[in-house]
């Protein structure tokens, strides 16, 4: 097929709204989507963040330019998720936007930790 954009999803929640323990959801979530979709920082178009507003300690995509090499030079946006009732409290989700040469139905999105109820569809695979 060659390569295309594709859109992955991931959601993950946070332990507390501390600025360590967003970075530590966001890095872990972030190393788990290039780590199951063999992502190169290069090859990211943008990548858009929403937080649930019980989380402000920090921004997602300041902890992904502070963690992960080569993020600080992908284009990120921070948004404040939907506040519906009864909804997943201290969650990130994120969006990416990719150049891949992976088909649709090879990509994998990822839900970490609380966030893995949302989409009981993609629950990770053990390696």
């Amino acid at each position: 097929m060659g390569w295309g954009i594709r859109g992955i999803r991931g959601a993950t929640t946070v332990e507390e709204n501390s600025a360590a323990a967003i970075e530590q959801a966001v890095v872990e979530l972030l190393e788990e989507l290039s780590r199951r979709n063999r992502l190169n920082c290069a090859d990211i178009g943008c990548v858009i963040f929403t937080a649930t507003a019980d989380l402000d300690a920090i921004f997602p995509s300041q902890a992904a330019r502070l963690n992960l090499p080569g993020w600080e030079q992908v284009a990120l946006l921070d948004l404040t998720q939907m506040a519906v009732p009864g909804s997943l409290p201290r969650c990130v989700r994120v969006l990416l936007q990719v150049n891949t040469d992976l088909p649709q139905q090879a990509i994998h999105h990822v839900y970490l930790r609380g966030a893995q109820h949302l989409r009981p569809d993609r629950l990770p695979v053990s390696n």
